[in-house]
């Protein structure tokens, strides 16, 4: 059964919606999850932007390694790992201080990374190495290297803890891979082909697909989503969006994937059943690039990778840019922790 978003949207798509103004009138007046922050990595002005969702305004700015690209929060909240591209290293920030705690060297351009749910592991894409390196989180220590595909990019991790799933971008002209590690061997255990420049990636919250967006280097060209079925580990739908579709986010009911596209400065909010797109959002500020949804996914928050650096934050509900946050220049990626660790608690 659906949520009451996708019954504002439907009624809204037929021109019935007086009946709702007012209940969505009140959604829009709910403050955004209580407790819980945002990392911006921002790749221009080597930092993360801390940003506290109640009042969406930064709390701090933490200096890390050289173009920071990808961001990740452990499951307890408590350490935020950070890709420095330009670094070849890996930033652990320590939520409680706002400081980092620890600097791990990983392969060449590092560019994503991502935590199993039980937090004992971290997955980094090295791009210019063609590997994924797996941290220890107890010990801050690379303890596996796995080769993959030419140029991995994007990663996520089944919500079970099982495989991890990495997009491979050979060109922006032939398509791409995901390649499939089991997380128990640490070793490929299968490759999906997909479309061309592959980037995004991000699951269904009960895990059964994985949604991989597809882009090229040309502003001219229509992007799309792959929709990848975990247990057959193949296509079963593509969907058109816009112009270079960078990032993905699945919202926490599994009712819609949002998809950031950075040539046409829009977002395209894809239904979950349907497999298309029912809305594409043109209020963002340039070049969309990150995005995450919040922990009651009332709100999507988009990084906007310009010199100046912003985030919008776009309700859910009525799918409208509700605030606009500056952060440091060129943010890349965004993570939201899931739970509140507020600095200085236990």
């Amino acid at each position: 059964m659906k949520s009451t978003r996708w019954l504002v949207k439907k009624f809204a798509r037929g021109g019935t919606v007086a009946v709702l103004v007012f209940g969505l009138a009140l959604a829009c007046a709910l403050p955004a999850s209580a407790g819980s922050y945002a990392y911006v990595a921002n790749s221009g002005s080597n930092s993360v932007s801390v940003i506290d969702t109640e009042s969406n305004t930064v709390a701090a700015t933490v200096p890390v390694g050289l173009s920071p690209f990808g961001v990740a929060v452990t499951p307890n909240g408590k350490s935020v790992y950070v890709a420095n591209n330009g670094s070849n290293t890996v930033s652990v920030i320590d939520t409680k201080t706002s400081t980092v705690a620890a600097i791990i060297a990983v392969g060449f351009y590092p560019y994503a990374v991502a935590v199993t749910p039980n937090g004992k592991s971290v997955y980094v894409t090295n791009s210019g190495s063609n590997t994924v390196s797996v941290i220890d989180t107890k010990s801050n220590t690379v303890t596996a290297t796995v080769p993959v595909g030419p140029n991995p990019l994007a990663l996520a991790i089944t919500p079970d803890g099982d495989f991890a799933y990495i997009t491979c971008a050979f060109s922006t002209i032939y398509p791409g891979v995901v390649s499939v590690i089991d997380t128990k061997t640490i070793t490929v255990v299968g490759s999906t082909p997909v479309g061309v420049y592959p980037d995004g990636v991000a699951f269904t919250p009960n895990g059964d697909f994985a949604y991989v967006t597809n882009a090229t280097s040309f502003s001219f060209v229509p992007g799309t989503v792959s929709v990848i079925n975990t247990s057959t580990r193949a296509v079963v739908a593509t969907i058109p969006v816009g112009s270079y579709p960078a990032s993905i986010a699945v919202a926490p009911d599994g009712d819609f994937a949002y998809v950031t596209n950075y040539y046409t400065f829009s977002v395209s909010v894809i239904d979950i059943d349907s497999k298309a797109v029912v809305h594409t959002l043109y209020g963002v500020s340039s070049a969309p690039l990150g995005i995450a949804t919040s922990p009651g996914g009332d709100f999507a928050y988009v990084v906007n990778h310009n010199l100046s650096g912003t985030v919008s934050v776009l309700d859910t509900e009525s799918n409208t840019v509700v605030s606009t946050i500056p952060v440091g220049s060129l943010p890349y990626s965004i993570a939201i922790s899931r739970i509140s660790h507020r600095r200085g608690s236990d």
